[in-house]
């Protein structure tokens, strides 16, 4: 009885801290040359899965104003855009440091981060 009890708690604390956490997601509206603060976008965080939160970064993204909207990164923790004139990265991982870095290394130089957010 009481290993029956511990897996419920178990089973409530991994659902609880999973749910916590959700899922995120970055869509982007730029092309080649253009500025890197011109670049429209639109951030989700908070959703139940990558799914439901490329959707919302998708509306996020119009709701600006923005057109060509893509979804470039989902991400479960931290999620990033770097551009340059010609070039751009996405970059994800456990914290904020990690999605930029590997955003701006994808990118190469003279780039800069237009986006990044945390769960």
């Amino acid at each position: 009885m009481l290993g029956i009890i511990r897996l419920a708690a178990f089973a409530a604390a991994t659902s609880i801290a999973a749910s916590a956490y959700g899922a995120g997601a970055i869509a982007i509206d730029d092309e080649e040359g253009q500025h890197h603060e011109d670049v429209g976008y639109g951030v989700a965080v908070g959703e139940h899965n990558r799914d439901e939160a490329a959707g919302a970064a998708m509306r996020r993204c119009r709701q600006e104003g923005n057109k060509n909207c893509r979804v470039v990164v989902r991400f479960d923790k931290c999620g990033a855009y770097a551009v340059s004139h010609g070039h751009f990265g996405v970059g994800w991982g456990t914290s904020l440091r990690t999605a930029q870095a590997m955003s701006l290394k994808e990118c190469g130089s003279n780039c800069r981060v237009v986006v990044a957010e945390c769960e």
